[in-house]
């Protein structure tokens, strides 16, 4: 994903960014492309004769759909076709295959559109409390597109840009059609929450999206088709519901809210899910552990183990506490279902297993399991723990959750809600899935460009409404985007294996970490024989400059950007492609 083409492909906007005067001249005109930028690009990472036929390099046209859209004088939206076409040439003056991200997610582009849009808060998530406010992600503009509704204006808005493009590519000759190798829609789609770069664990308050009252009629209807009668539902619930007009979705917290009936309760653990997770490091284990290799981690409930779980997912915040790790990958995570535990007050025990079998307790927790009267929960029957140590030399931990003291609420219809939050969000990309597919994009060259939310052992799934699947429907390639352990470690891989999908593409793809050529190669081949079909890295674009990261961007592949390891990466890739 090449940084700068946006100023090439808009450069006709009076608002466009300058280009370097080399490339002007190529962008503008009746035939101009950003086609030499992008040559010129990729020639730091593949001079011309050095390619390598088991990794064919090509690129991602980035395509800010807000962008091309401009302002008539009766207040509607044109398109900038000669934008449009300018795309279009780039697609058909490449003669390399190319990804075409149609972005229009959240993340601001500066498009003047934006602005417009925002006006309207019929085009904004909703909380409980009203439209989501305009918010910020690394000091840019964060806006919290709705997708819970087909009738608004950043809808028709996506749907005019999206098909200028697609309809401009098709009308391209066909050779120059076969150089689309895919086609990412929208970017990451999920629901949001207040304060979206810092509000993505447990600790801040349960404000989600969407509430609106198109999403409260839709809920209500998706609940009739679920159980046919109010009878039915009531019965699962253990609720007494009069009709399915009279439900809402839960949006109230108990501890700090009065409710009318307690399904009106709502947290991060409603759906009767308790994660308990942190980070454990052992630097050494009796000499019959590398230094730093991932340890194991066994969870016990009132005496009983549970769970036992490797410590080797990133955790970035931990390596910037502890260089002295050298590694991220001391993270890990257990989802304990406690809907079904009797109320009461439970003990939690977290175990550092050493590899001679002993353990070394690393937190003990009492939380309460309360019931919907909010019964007195009573201290519950507890098993004798094996033998264990209280703390052992070179052994480093830290349990987040849960915390000492904490209560758990299962309200029954919180995960209801949760799957239709999902069902929204994959309604959204079915629709412009079949935008995608138009006349010249076979469908199975349409893709998601998703966030992968589970990877991340300190964030709270349930903020996000995409549930396990990532809301991405069945018909549509899977397209994700990895960083860190995800990208090179097995989290996503074994999720992967249990989905039952047969093919995907790495949107976005850093490691966080230095890796040599073979190391780089060797992953690569890994995805590749788990159906992987693209990979994309970000690229500092031909005439951007000396900065160490293009646009802000810390994860540039570049030889002068020294964050995450981006340089050794860079050099790293130039050999797999054969350059070096």
């Amino acid at each position: 994903m090449i940084g700068g083409l946006d100023n090439c492909l808009f450069v006709d906007q009076p608002d466009a960014p300058r280009v370097d005067p080399r490339y002007r001249a190529g962008c503008e005109g009746p035939n101009g492309s950003a086609a030499q930028l992008v040559e010129d690009s990729l020639e730091k990472l593949e001079p011309a004769g050095t390619s390598n036929p088991e990794f064919p390099l090509g690129y991602t046209l980035f395509v800010p759909l807000l962008r091309l859209l401009e302002p008539a004088p009766d207040g509607s939206w044109t398109v900038d076709m000669a934008a449009a076409r300018r795309i279009a040439r780039t697609v058909q003056s490449v003669d390399r295959p190319v990804v075409l991200y149609l972005f229009s997610d959240h993340f601001s582009t500066g498009a003047r559109a934006e602005a417009v849009l925002a006006r309207d808060q019929a085009n904004f998530l909703q909380s409980p409390d009203g439209p989501l406010p305009v918010d910020a992600y690394y000091g840019a503009p964060l806006y919290p597109w709705s997708f819970a509704r087909f009738d608004n204006g950043i809808t028709h808005s996506r749907e005019l840009a999206m098909r200028a493009v697609i309809d401009a590519v098709c009308e391209l000759p066909q050779r120059a059609q076969q150089h689309v190798f895919g086609v990412t829609v929208l970017g990451e789609t999920h629901h949001l929450f207040p304060h979206f770069e810092s509000g993505m664990g447990y600790g801040s308050p349960y404000v989600i999206s969407d509430y609106s009252p198109a999403s409260q009629r839709k809920f209500k209807e998706y609940l009739e088709r679920q159980f046919g009668s109010i009878a039915q539902l009531n019965q699962k619930l253990g609720s007494d519901y009069r009709s399915f007009a009279e439900v809402e979705p839960p949006s109230k917290d108990i501890r700090t809210q009065k409710l009318t009936r307690f399904e009106e309760h709502i947290d991060s653990f409603a759906d009767g899910v308790l994660p308990v997770e942190g980070w454990l490091y052992a630097s050494e284990d009796a000499g019959r552990r590398k230094l730093g290799a991932p340890a194991w981690v066994r969870i016990y409930r009132d005496g009983v183990q549970v769970g036992r779980v490797q410590a080797h997912l990133g955790r970035q915040d931990v390596l910037a506490a502890h260089p002295e790790f050298g590694t991220a990958d001391v993270g890990w995570h257990l989802d304990l279902r406690f809907a079904d535990w009797p109320p009461g007050v439970h003990r939690i025990d977290v175990m550092a297993e050493r590899s001679d079998g002993s353990l070394v307790r690393l937190a003990s927790r009492q939380v309460s399991v309360v019931d919907r009267h909010q019964s007195t929960p009573t201290l519950q029957p507890s098993a004798k723990l094996p033998a264990f140590q209280e703390s052992a030399a070179g052994v480093l931990a830290h349990v987040d959750q849960p915390v000492d003291g904490a209560s758990y609420f299962y309200n029954p219809l919180v995960p209801y809600w949760n799957l239709f939050r999902e069902q929204q969000v994959r309604d959204y990309l079915t629709h412009f899935q079949a935008i995608a597919a138009g006349a010249c994009i076979p469908a199975d060259k349409i893709y998601s460009h998703q966030i992968v939310p589970f990877v991340n052992p300190g964030w709270d799934m349930t903020k996000f409404g995409i549930g396990s699947d990532l809301a991405v429907p069945a018909t549509m390639g899977l397209g994700v985007s990895l960083y860190g352990e995800a990208a090179y470690g097995i989290s996503f891989l074994d999720w992967y294996v249990q989905s039952g999908r047969h093919r995907y593409g790495i949107t976005e793809f850093h490691p966080l970490k230095a890796m040599t050529s073979g190391q780089l190669g060797a992953l690569l081949e890994r995805h590749r024989a788990h159906g992987l079909k693209f990979l994309s890295f970000f690229l500092r674009g031909a005439g951007t400059g000396d900065q160490n990261s293009q646009g802000g961007n810390p994860f540039v592949f570049d030889p002068a950007n020294l964050q995450f390891g981006s340089d050794v990466l860079f050099r790293s890739m130039q050999t797999v492609l054969g350059s070096h």
